[in-house]
């Protein structure tokens, strides 16, 4: 220990000491600058909004903020114009460095065309399953007298019978004709009040019927306003205490809005008590409301 502390003191131990920790200082600071250097600190890129831009616009404004760009998807959508980016990814003012490459989904010059499937022969929710499937919708049911209570007889689309095989546009609409009996068959009228529009037009087919009017209120502004909008009233009505059948293939009007006061309220004093009886369950027999009042 004591030749320890003798060495310490010497002046050779000092100037190694100090030669090796001047490396480790420079070793210390070349890694602090080349990590600078390498992550381009502080030189961060606000993303641009390329969308609705066509390509050759996205190449003036990639190269002008040093960005790469890379066109990973097309789909077709009608109401925009052709060729015109739709989505990008990283979204708009997204920072990023230099030489990102942005990733951009444009809209095609021309629909998706798939081959239409076979459906006549199955019953409503194979061929609705079958359809999806296909990138296909069910738009329209028409029943007609025969034996086979909802199976599908024809397929048509655009007021024509269409075959197997077929190329349609993906997104088409197709419209069903099912047996319906050999006398009137009835189906239940389904509660759509609170649900988004898709969400009630699938129960709406589900129960072998079709969406009719759709009004929408003055809260709805916009065609997102639309997808959001919720049901605040039917024709015909639900009614929870008594079944409504009604004959299969009649339609459903649906009033939507984005006003959530619209909406029917719950009484509030038969859901303390069913609150009550549900937290105690030994109380279910008991009349709660006698036992209130007295």
């Amino acid at each position: 220990m004591k030749d320890f502390l003798k060495f310490i003191t010497t002046k050779i131990f000092w100037k190694h000491f100090g030669i090796a920790s001047g490396i480790l200082l420079a070793l210390a600071l070349l890694f602090f600058v080349g990590l600078h250097l390498y992550t381009r600190h502080g030189q961060a890129i606000a993303v641009p909004d390329m969308r609705g831009l066509s390509i050759e616009e996205v190449h003036q404004v990639a190269n002008a903020k040093n960005l790469r760009y890379e066109v990973t998807d097309s789909v077709f959508q009608s109401e925009d114009k052709k060729g015109l980016v739709i989505d990008q990814s990283p979204p708009p003012d997204f920072k990023v460095k230099k030489d990102r490459t942005i990733f951009l989904t444009i809209n095609a010059m021309t629909p998706e065309k798939v081959k239409m499937p076979n459906v006549v022969g199955v019953s409503l929710r194979q061929a609705r399953a079958i359809l999806e499937t296909q990138g296909l919708n069910v738009d329209t049911l028409r029943y007609v007298p025969d034996i086979a209570v909802n199976n599908v007889l024809e397929q048509h689309h655009n007021g024509k019978e269409i075959k197997p095989g077929e190329m349609i546009v993906r997104g088409s609409d197709v419209e069903l004709v099912l047996g319906g009996g050999l006398s009137e068959q009835s189906t239940t009228v389904p509660d759509l009040v609170s649900l988004e529009l898709e969400d009630a037009k699938d129960k709406v087919i589900s129960h072998s019927l079709n969406v009719g009017a759709t009004v929408f209120d003055t809260t709805v502004k916009s065609a997102d306003d639309s997808i959001k909008a919720f049901v605040w009233r039917q024709r015909p009505e639900y009614n929870d205490e008594e079944t409504t059948s009604i004959k299969m293939g009649s339609t459903v009007d649906l009033w939507l809005t984005l006003d959530s006061t619209r909406l029917p309220q719950p009484d509030t004093l038969d859901f303390f008590l069913d609150s009550i009886k549900y937290i105690l369950p030994d109380l279910k027999d008991v009349d709660i409301e006698e036992l209130l009042e007295q």
